[in-house]
């Protein structure tokens, strides 16, 4: 099978996530959650979840 990237971009994008690593690392960390709540997340977890958020909301104001 061939790859569908070049090595070019493949270089690119390393160099982009060598330079970027918190913002590489806060977009995946993001996108997990979303992930977990639409795909597995459990109404307990959804619960304990909506509490989490509104503690955390409170703390940002």
């Amino acid at each position: 099978m061939e790859k569908k990237t070049s090595e070019s971009q493949l270089k690119a994008i390393k160099k982009w996530n060598e330079a970027n690593r918190e913002k590489a690392n806060y977009t995946r960390g993001k996108s997990a959650a979303k992930s977990f709540i639409k795909n597995k997340a459990t109404l307990e977890d959804l619960e304990m979840l909506e509490e989490v958020i509104h503690e955390r909301r409170q703390s940002l104001k």
